[in-house]
């Protein structure tokens, strides 16, 4: 039998033994505490399935520990134990989420099924949550829509990869789906039945990037109020996935380069080392091989990334997909908007093969959308898309042109579209703005 841990909080001493006498009959692991703060330390230190709270203690009431319990154990269950006088109080604690609550004095046979029934409905709710997330993961692969070689080599590269335990660099441009990959080789991994745990690296302040991925104990600065557990501990035997891991500072670049050699880490003020086994997955729109010339990235770290490279192509390089994910977006939004919209003009299409696709899939999708809310009828007409002006949007380019320069002048068409808007030109490019200030500071683009 699956063995739970229980903690019981309440100041009287004999409510404190009786309950952990009784629960230790029935086979549980219990501890007990006298007060909030004591039941937070042990929270804090200690995975418990259930806890049990008095309402009215001294200091901190049993409402107030558990909404503390909610921020620091979230996945522990909570029951309410209260007199006759404070039932209302008790029907309260419902609404904020506890599981029931159960009056003094207590009945053993009543307390001991109610706790049973809880601990019930965790491992149910727990193995519905994994069941979705393992479906989610197992339709990922059938997400990449494609028919272009270019695509199909991609799919082929995933199959090749995801059942070792190899390191997996991803590479292309923003919005091409370098996520979606990475989730598609974690689906078919050896490490599928455990987390896939994202970091995007390039949209978090160093500061707290450090926090994010290695997690911190309480003080270890201010605001740190509870001990929090990083990115790499939540990956334990799953997937760890570092999105524009070209980003990082040099500082990170020799602690992930630690952690990857050792696979030991200690938290943000801590000094216990704690160890992890996880797989490895890197993405990055940035040539990593020039960063290392330039001597800002680590040549070792670069190495030890790059054992596997997966190339994602941009839109431009597999036009013969456009219209299979437009498509593709058409049903998915018909569904979630309940609209009927079905096809798309010919006009429409000319204008989407046209179009040079700087924001790559996410633009095109982003277009869709945009066009699925604006559009009154069943298909998609060219006035529905968020580009009108092809002249002014999507100009013809000769080949005396650099892809940067391409670049350059479009994201620079599109902030006048825009009005210098950073919000609705990284929406029309289907980039998010932190992409799109590193564009504009890039290219010296003036707004």
């Amino acid at each position: 039998m699956k063995k739970h841990n229980i903690l019981i909080v309440d100041d009287e001493l004999s409510v404190r033994t009786s309950l952990s006498k009784w629960f230790i009959e029935d086979g549980f692991i219990t501890q007990v505490a006298e007060n909030g703060t004591a039941a937070i330390k042990k929270l804090q230190d200690q995975h418990y399935h259930l806890a049990l709270v008095d309402i009215k203690m001294p200091g901190m009431d049993g409402i107030t520990l558990q909404k503390k319990i909610k921020e620091v154990a979230p996945e522990t269950s909570v029951i309410i134990m209260t007199a006759y006088a404070s039932v209302e109080t008790a029907i309260e604690a419902l609404k904020l989420g506890a599981y029931d609550y159960v009056t003094k004095p207590f009945d053993p046979d009543d307390l001991s099924r109610l706790v049973k029934n809880a601990l019930k409905q965790r491992e149910l709710t727990e193995e519905n949550i994994q069941l979705k997330e393992k479906i989610s993961e197992l339709n990922l692969f059938s997400e990449i829509i494609g028919e272009s070689g270019e695509i199909t080599r991609v799919l082929e590269l995933i199959q090749m990869v995801a059942e070792t335990d190899s390191t997996v660099l991803i590479r292309g441009e923003s919005g091409t789906g370098k996520e979606l990959v990475a989730r598609a080789i974690h689906s078919q991994s050896k490490q599928r039945f455990f987390p896939i745990v994202a970091v995007n690296c390039g949209s978090i302040p160093e500061t707290l990037l450090e926090s994010e991925l290695f997690g911190h104990e309480k003080g270890a600065f201010t605001g740190a109020q509870y001990r929090r557990k990083g990115k790499i501990e939540l990956a334990n035997n799953g997937t760890l996935f570092l999105d524009e891991i070209g980003d990082i500072t040099p500082k990170m670049q020799v602690d992930l380069l630690r952690v990857l050699e050792s696979k030991r880490f200690t938290r943000l003020g801590g000094s216990e080392e704690i160890q992890v086994e996880f797989r490895l997955i890197c993405a990055t729109n940035k040539n990593l091989e020039k960063l290392v010339e330039q001597e800002k990235f680590r040549e070792d770290l670069y190495y030890r990334i790059n054992v596997f490279s997966i190339y994602v192509p941009p839109l431009r390089e597999r036009r013969a997909d456009i219209l299979l994910l437009t498509h593709h977006f058409i049903e998915k939004y018909a569904r979630a908007m309940n609209k009927p919209m079905k096809s798309i003009s010919p006009e429409a299409k000319t204008r989407l093969l046209s179009y040079p696709w700087p924001g790559n899939v996410r633009e095109l999708e982003n277009a869709i959308e945009r066009a699925m809310v604006v559009g009154k009828t069943t298909t998609i007409q060219i006035d529905d898309l968020p580009f009108q002006d092809a002249n002014r949007l999507a100009p013809t380019y000769s080949s005396a042109f650099t892809l940067e320069e391409i670049e350059r002048e479009h994201i620079s068409r599109v902030l006048k579209e825009a009005n210098g808007n950073i919000s609705r030109a990284a929406s029309l490019l289907g980039i998010d703005r932190v992409t799109l200030y590193s564009k504009i500071k890039k290219y010296g683009i003036q707004r």
